[in-house]
């Protein structure tokens, strides 16, 4: 099918899900890249008791805090 084909079925308010290969589809932004941070041993302890009080896993409880801590700059919440 060309594109314009699928362009008019879209506009046209069918549903064009029959025709998309979802096991290609990504979310713009979300690959994962692997990144290294050391830290002394007495954060590793405390992000460990956080998460341990959550149900989470280490990683689980870092991603969230700075994922808040992004989305607060980003707001301004924290700005200078």
């Amino acid at each position: 099918m060309k594109a314009e084909e699928l362009d008019k079925i879209f506009d046209d308010g069918i549903d064009i899900s029959e025709y998309l290969d979802m096991s290609t589809i990504k979310k713009a932004n979300m690959q994962t890249k692997k990144v290294n941070v050391d830290f002394p041993e007495w954060i590793i302890n405390s992000l460990d008791q956080e998460a341990k009080k959550i149900g989470v896993t280490r990683q689980s409880i870092i991603k969230m805090w700075i994922a808040q801590r992004l989305k607060a700059e980003k707001s301004g919440q924290f700005a200078s």
